[in-house]
C-alpha cells in the first residue's frame, strides 16, 4: 500500500490532532503517501482531499479540535453516497484509510469496507470512552479534567450560598465521565446510566446530607440517564424540597474543547502510529486500541457492538459514597 488517507469523523475530541500527526508522520516514515480528507465522510463524497507532508502537522499536537474538520454525513448513510465516496478515493488513488472517530464513524467504516473492500483501520476518538477494545479513548482524560475543574469552581459558589447544584456532563449512554469526575470532585451523588438512581434516591440523599448539617451539595448527572436530564431531575427535586436553593449547570460542549492532556497526547500518538502501521501491514476492518498499556487490534464489528461496561470498583465506590450502604 503506497497511498493512504486519514480523516476525522463525528464529534471532535481533544487529541485528534495528535493522532492525525502520528498517522501522517508514521506514513511518511514508512514511505507511503498520505492524504488528508476534510469534513469526514462528507469531504470524502465531495473529494475534499489533499496531500499532506510532515510540515502539514507541525505545531498541532497541543491543539484541541481537528485540523481536518469533522461533520456528520447523512449522504454517506446511503449506498449512493458511499459509492460517490469510493469513486473519489479511486480518483486520488487512495488504497486504504485511517478513521479517527467513535461508534457512528466506525459503523460507517464497517459498511464501507463490506460494500467496496476499502481497508480501514480505526483510532477511537470520543470523549465518551464508550468504545470496546481500548481502556481509554482519545479525548476522555481531557474531558474528565475539564469537568473536574468546573466542578471544583462550582463547589466554591455552592458552599458560599448553601446551594444544591446539579451538574450535567456528557456521556449519552455511558457514565464514564460522570463517575470519574464525580469521584474526583467529591460529589455527594453521581447518577450514571449503568446504576439506577431514582429521584426519590436523590431526595433521600439530600435529606440525609441535611441531617448531617451539610448546607451545600454537588450532584453529577450523566446526560441521557433514565431519570432524565439534570434540569428535569432538579425540577422534580425542587417540587419536594421547596425550601432548597437549587441550581443547574450543563457543561455541554466545553468538555470537547481545549488543549489535550499529556495522557491524551501520548494515547493519541500511540493509537495513530499503531493505526497507520496496521494499515500498511495489511490489517483491515479493525480498530487500534490500548489495553493494559499494550497496543491491540480489535475487529471494528466488536468495537461497535460489544457493550463496554464500567469498572466494578468505580461503581462500588459510587455506591458507598452515595450512602447506599448504611449500618
Amino acid at each position: 500500500m503506497k497511498r493512504v488517507g486519514v480523516f476525522t469523523s463525528g464529534g471532535d475530541a481533544p487529541g485528534m490532532n495528535a493522532c492525525i500527526r502520528a498517522v501522517v508522520r508514521g506514513a511518511i516514515y514508512h514511505g507511503a503517501e498520505i492524504y488528508g480528507i476534510r469534513y469526514g465522510y462528507n469531504g470524502m463524497i465531495k473529494g475534499d482531499i489533499f496531500e499532506m507532508n510532515s510540515h502539514s502537522v507541525s505545531n498541532i499536537i497541543q491543539k484541541g479540535g481537528t485540523i481536518l474538520k469533522s461533520a456528520r454525513s447523512t449522504k454517506f448513510m446511503t449506498k449512493e453516497g458511499r459509492k460517490k465516496a469510493y469513486d473519489q478515493l479511486q480518483k486520488f488513488g487512495i488504497e486504504g484509510l485511517v478513521c479517527i472517530g467513535g461508534d457512528g464513524s466506525f459503523t460507517g467504516a464497517k459498511i464501507f469496507f463490506e460494500e467496496h473492500g476499502v481497508p480501514i483501520v480505526g483510532a477511537p476518538g470520543t470523549i465518551d470512552n464508550d468504545i470496546y477494545g481500548t481502556d481509554f479513548t482519545i479525548g476522555f482524560d481531557t474531558a474528565v479534567n475539564t469537568a473536574i475543574e468546573a466542578i471544583d469552581k462550582i463547589r466554591d459558589t455552592a458552599d458560599s450560598h448553601d446551594r444544591i447544584f446539579f451538574i450535567e456532563v456528557m456521556g449519552r449512554d455511558s457514565g464514564y465521565i460522570a463517575i470519574r469526575s464525580g469521584i474526583c470532585g467529591g460529589a455527594e451523588l453521581v447518577m450514571v446510566p449503568e446504576l439506577s438512581t431514582s429521584v426519590e434516591d436523590v431526595i433521600s440523599a439530600l435529606e440525609n446530607e441535611k441531617r448531617r448539617s451539610k448546607t451545600s451539595s454537588i450532584i453529577i448527572v450523566a446526560e441521557g440517564g433514565e431519570a432524565g436530564s439534570a434540569i428535569e431531575i432538579a425540577g422534580k427535586v425542587k417540587n419536594k424540597l421547596k425550601e432548597a436553593d437549587i441550581r443547574v449547570t450543563t457543561l455541554g460542549h466545553v468538555q470537547r474543547g481545549g488543549a489535550p492532556s499529556a495522557k491524551d497526547r501520548i494515547l493519541a500518538s500511540r493509537m495513530g502510529l499503531s493505526a497507520i502501521e496496521g494499515l500498511l501491514n495489511s490489517r483491515k476492518n479493525v480498530m487500534a486500541g490500548v489495553m493494559k498499556d499494550e497496543l491491540v487490534y480489535t475487529p471494528i464489528e466488536h468495537a461497535i457492538t460489544i457493550k463496554k461496561s464500567l469498572s466494578r470498583d468505580l461503581l462500588r465506590m459510587v455506591d458507598i459514597f452515595n450512602n447506599r450502604y448504611k449500618r
